[in-house]
């Protein structure tokens, strides 16, 4: 996503970044393309916001209502993780 803007159309913030994030950001992008590649970062995660909100409710999926139904869901999941053709064995932690 490219956003375009007039000069007058924008505004100046201070943020906070960690030292790691902004250290790549100095070494991956020219300084004077950094407000633009901010910019659009902050809008393509913005749009996946808007584009994802309501996708998920708890009506949806009773497998997470609480501790114990997420403990039979795992259960549950993790007894497919056999192989076709490889025999179950069982727990063998023990």
């Amino acid at each position: 996503m490219t956003i375009k803007t007039a000069s007058n159309e924008t505004q100046k913030v201070t943020i906070t970044l960690p030292k790691l994030v902004l250290q790549q950001l100095d070494e991956l992008i020219p300084a004077r393309q950094r407000s633009r590649f901010i910019a659009e970062a902050l809008a393509d995660q913005l749009l996946a916001l808007e584009e994802s909100a309501g996708a998920w409710s708890d009506e949806g999926h009773p497998e997470m209502m609480d501790d114990e139904a997420i403990d039979r869901w795992l259960a549950s999941l993790r007894a497919s993780w056999t192989a076709p053709g490889v025999p179950d064995h069982g727990d063998l932690s023990a």
